[in-house]
Order: C-alpha cells, then sequence, then structure tokens
C-alpha cells in the first residue's frame, strides 16, 4: 500500500494505490478532478478505471465537490454516511449550499490559488452508504468511524494495519495550532468524536487542512478543552457580525 498526498484546491487530497486499484480518501473539490485524474495517468501510469472506491466524508464542496464527476470517468463506486435525508435539504439546504460554495472560492482567493468554480450537486448520489465501523468496498483494510459534530454526517477513516486515521475537517492545523473547524453544528457530538479519535491512539492523524501527523494526547485534550460549547454556523455568525455593526450606528 502506498499514499500519495497531493495538494488540493483549499485542501490536502489523500489517493491510496494498491495493485488491485486506488482509493480516494474524500471526493476533493470539482476543481481537483482534473489533476487527481493526471496524477493517476501520467504519474501513477494507470487507466483512470483503476480509481475503484471514492469516499465522501461530509457533504462540503472541498470533500464532495468530485465524486460524481470521478465516477462518471472511472466508474468507481461513491461511499458516503448512511443518512436519511440530504445534508442541503429543503430551502436551508439549499441556502446553505450556495454559502459553502462561495465560502470556498473565499478561502481560495485567500490562499492564493484564485476564484474557481467549485459548483457541484447538492444532493449526492451514492452507491454505498455505511455506518461505523463498516469496511470500505474493495479496500478491507480500511473502515469508516462516524465522527460528527462538523456536520451531522462526518466520517473518519481508519486503516487498522498501520492505525492511521484521516480525520478530515474533524480537526484543522493553522501553522502551529490545532484548532475546530467551521462550522460546527453539533458541539456535544463533535467534543464526543474527538475524545473517540483520542482513544484510538492512531500512530499517524491525516487531516484534510493540516497533512500528515502525529498528535499527542495532550494535543487532543486542548482540542477538547477549546471545543465549542454552542453551535458555530454561518447563520450565527451573520446575525453575530450584524448585531456588532448595528452595535457601533
Amino acid at each position: 500500500m502506498k499514499l500519495h498526498q497531493l495538494t488540493g484546491y483549499i485542501q490536502s487530497i489523500y489517493l491510496v494505490e494498491y495493485d488491485h486499484g486506488l482509493l480516494l480518501l474524500d471526493g476533493c473539490c470539482r476543481t481537483d478532478v482534473k489533476k487527481v485524474s493526471q496524477f493517476i495517468t501520467q504519474e501513477l501510469k494507470r487507466p483512470i478505471s483503476d480509481l475503484k472506491t471514492v469516499v465522501v466524508t461530509h457533504m462540503h464542496p472541498d470533500h464532495a465537490g468530485g465524486a460524481h464527476q470521478f465516477r462518471k470517468i472511472s466508474g468507481c463506486l461513491i461511499v458516503s454516511a448512511n443518512k436519511k435525508q440530504h445534508w442541503y435539504h429543503g430551502l436551508n439546504g439549499v441556502l446553505m449550499h450556495w454559502i459553502d460554495v462561495i465560502l470556498a472560492m473565499y478561502v481560495g482567493k485567500r490562499v492564493r490559488k484564485g476564484i474557481r468554480n467549485v459548483f457541484y450537486a447538492r444532493k449526492l448520489k451514492p452507491d454505498a452508504v455505511l455506518d461505523d465501523g463498516d469496511l470500505i468496498p474493495n479496500f478491507p483494510e480500511w473502515s469508516v468511524l462516524e465522527t460528527p459534530g462538523h456536520t451531522d454526517r462526518d466520517l473518519s477513516l481508519l486503516h487498522e494495519p498501520n492505525h492511521w486515521v484521516y480525520v478530515a475537517d474533524l480537526i484543522i492545523k493553522l501553522r502551529t495550532k490545532f484548532i475546530s473547524p467551521f462550522p460546527v453544528f453539533h458541539p456535544n457530538k463533535y467534543r464526543g468524536s474527538l475524545q473517540k479519535i483520542k482513544a484510538l491512539a492512531p500512530s499517524q492523524v491525516l487531516l484534510a487542512h493540516g497533512g500528515m501527523l502525529q498528535m499527542k494526547k495532550t494535543d487532543f485534550d486542548h482540542m477538547i478543552k477549546q471545543a465549542p460549547e454552542i453551535p458555530r454556523t454561518p447563520l450565527r455568525a451573520t446575525i453575530k457580525k450584524f448585531k456588532k455593526i448595528t452595535r457601533r450606528h
């Protein structure tokens, strides 16, 4: 097994290589599809059809945005969490989807990648939905862990032989500090998810924003202590900012 780490539009991309096929640990941004495809065909010298499975850990643009395109060009399976409703359901979901797309482009501009088209389908159409502990299709060394909080359906991915865990956006590394993601819709579940990963004592933690690294128990303890007590969402942030502006005037 070889792990390839690529630099995506606004996130790290992890592509796992086996003789029998390739596993993409998250669905990337829409704009990352070409880069990943070229890496497979030009660097690895493998046909794009060797991409067998793409996991979508949650529905944000940098984790789900390329999934449908990857399936279209490779025939891969799309795997996601087992949830009855789509994340972006209803009128609020439509608004939230647009906000997340705009935020992704804003981050891209902030990290000097420019503004790119990251728009993607609001509703994911997975081929398989998995529950906590289920093995990932075609790659039985990997299993999914339910680690909600950032959203209601976040997945982390455990590679048991090496005891590595990909945590997607559960933990963000900003310069030298570990911080909570934005948003955090479910604070209590988020704290429980941190405790769950801490209890695993992984040898390596793979972050979508921060790379592959080792984390100490004290790092997790700090994260748990600093985790938000109330939801941190775009709507709450907008209301808070509006109140500050109105106070000034």
